[in-house]
């Protein structure tokens, strides 16, 4: 008897079980061989880099959005480059004479497109190679630009590559240690195509490091990602800087404190008879020149007689320039680098024949949109100034909103390039405002200059702090209608003096302007007047110690009592 069979099995059913087992162990083979492929297996697809120009500039690891132009293996680089690496825009370049001014702290180089003929300072110098322009982009060859700044460029015929470093930098690198060597790929992953392949022991410099790849260049100029893994680390290349540290000017009263006073020339020279001894005065600045037409021309008042004196009291002389406060023409002469350049010859032509040791630059009302050339003729000034071993300052006003007076000044910039800033601390309340106070409260003096440091990065030992000799008697007459007229006239310490005297008047302290203070009335009108006398330049000086600055200034030499000159000594030489 056959055993009972307890399940039926249908065999034809089982066989299409384990057949869909198969198809699912086979289909998650592939799948995973070609995910092993995709990240495992690396692409050897071979693109040759291509660039937008034919000799495209690398600079800091990164390519740079204009192209060298390399004629006869000379490298000239555009000039929107160069403004965008070099800092406080040291290269001028003026369209309408294809004129171009490049300067540094000591020196400027003139030279027109096209021209082998230039001008280093005041001195011929012969180029060996021209600047051009082409599509309207300024070329400057890389020569000129190497000896003037503290650049390093290279060249790479095979790959027709430029490169562009500064002095002192310093560039990471890492040698290929793959026996294989490693492929430069176009980005951070296996898959990406290649440019080609860094042999082992070839050196690369790195720019960038990510998770597990480099970002690197090598020194021909091919940019790429190699693996980490297949590098290590070497030594990195350095570029030592090939210009020298210009240290400023070194003049004889470089370190001492500053005690300068202007002589205010108009129509008369002074009497030497009848001038004070001026105790502890070390410079005198007489308003000797001064801009007069829109050409250029300078006007100058200058007398030997006056640095014979000057001279043999021990005062240096640092002539002041002045724009005439003339808008228009000091528009049209800042303009032009022709115009600028015809000034500093003038003046220079004016400090050797009278032997002068400085030159202080008074520009005022001037409009806001002749601020950068304002700076570029300071620029320009200056390092021939110094060549010629002259110390130059400028004049500035407080900050304040004042358009013509105030914000044409960039502070920052010319702070930068001259010796001393000389701060006009004055005329807080001008003649011809219309509220009575103070010419230079204290508060507003204080301010006035911790706003030029803060805000504008000035250093403390560049500034001079002007302070006036000054004050101004405030007539305050009540009109009809019951409002005030406020009127104002100058005078100055000894007519101060004077009328404290003839009226027995008592002068007591105004805690808000921390000057003393006197009124009475005249003719039925109120008299006021904020006091310049020992206590305020006192307070001053002290603000000169109080912030490390250079020494004091004070306008003018005609409104001084002789008494206050031992009183500026005593408290700025303590």
């Amino acid at each position: 008897m056959e055993p009972r069979q307890l399940f039926h099995v249908d065999k034809r059913k089982n066989s299409r079980f384990n057949s869909m087992i198969w198809l699912v162990f086979v289909i998650a083979l592939v799948a995973t061989c070609w995910i092993g492929y995709v990240k495992l297996v690396p692409s050897f697809e071979q693109n040759n880099t291509t660039y937008q120009f034919e000799h495209p500039i690398y600079y800091d690891g990164n390519i740079q959005a204009s192209g060298a132009v390399i004629v006869d293996e000379h490298v000239k680089l555009p000039l929107p480059l160069l403004e965008s690496i070099l800092v406080d825009s040291p290269i001028y370049y003026e369209e309408e004479s294809n004129t171009l001014v490049l300067t540094t702290v000591d020196k400027v180089l003139r030279f027109k497109t096209e021209s082998l003929n230039a001008l280093l300072n005041e001195k011929s110098y012969e180029l060996t190679i021209t600047a051009d322009v082409v599509d309207n982009t300024v070329y400057i060859p890389s020569e000129i630009i190497e000896q003037l700044y503290d650049l390093h460029i290279e060249y790479s015929q095979s790959t027709g590559i430029v490169m562009v470093y500064k002095g002192n930098d310093s560039v990471d690198t890492v040698t290929v240690s793959n026996e294989k060597g490693s492929h430069l790929r176009e980005s951070a992953t296996i898959k990406s195509p290649y440019s080609k392949v860094i042999e082992s022991g070839q050196q690369v410099m790195v720019w960038e490091q990510l998770e597990g790849w480099l970002r690197v260049q090598t020194l021909d100029g091919i940019e790429g990602y190699i693996k980490t893994s297949h590098t290590t680390t070497s030594e990195p290349i350095v570029y030592l800087s090939n210009i020298d540290e210009y240290k400023g000017l070194d003049h004889d009263l470089s370190g001492q404190k500053i005690n300068l006073t202007w002589e205010a020339i108009y129509n008369r020279q002074p009497k030497y008879v009848d001038m004070p001894a001026m105790e502890g005065v070390n410079v005198v600045s007489p308003t000797w020149f001064e801009l007069v037409d829109d050409t250029g021309k300078i006007k100058g008042k200058a007398t030997h007689e006056y640095i014979e004196w000057a001279h043999a009291r021990g005062y240096q002389v640092w002539a002041l320039f002045s724009n005439g406060f003339e808008p228009d023409q000091t528009s049209a002469v800042l303009a032009s680098a022709e115009k600028r350049f015809f000034m500093i010859q003038q003046l220079i032509a004016f400090a050797e024949l009278y032997q002068l040791e400085g030159i202080n630059i008074d520009f005022e009302n001037v409009y806001t949109e002749d601020k950068e050339n304002l700076v570029q003729f300071v620029k320009e000034l200056t390092p021939i100034m110094h060549e010629q071993g002259l110390v130059v300052s400028i004049d500035v006003t407080p900050k304040s909103s004042s358009e013509m007076w105030s914000v044409f000044l960039d502070r920052e910039a010319l702070g930068k390039i001259v010796d001393y800033m000389i701060v006009m601390a004055y005329d807080e309340h001008w003649a011809a405002s219309p509220k009575s106070g103070s010419v230079a409260s204290i508060p507003w003096v204080e301010n006035s200059i911790t706003r030029i440091i803060e805000e504008d990065g000035v250093p403390p030992e560049k500034l001079i702090l002007a302070m006036p000799l000054y004050t101004r008697i405030w007539s305050e007459a009540v009109k009809e209608d019951g409002s005030m007229k406020v009127s104002s006239k100058a005078i100055g310490m000894i007519r101060t003096d004077e009328i404290i005297t003839e009226k027995s008047l008592e002068p007591k302290l105004d805690d808000a302007s921390g000057q003393n203070y006197i009124e009475y009335v005249e003719e039925g009108i109120k008299q006021r007047i904020w006091l310049e006398d020992e206590l305020s330049i006192a307070s001053r000086v002290n603000l000169v110690h109080k912030y490390k600055l250079a020494g004091v200034a004070t306008w003018a030499r005609s409104f001084q009592k002789p008494s206050i000159w031992p009183v500026i000594e005593k408290s700025l030489f303590k």
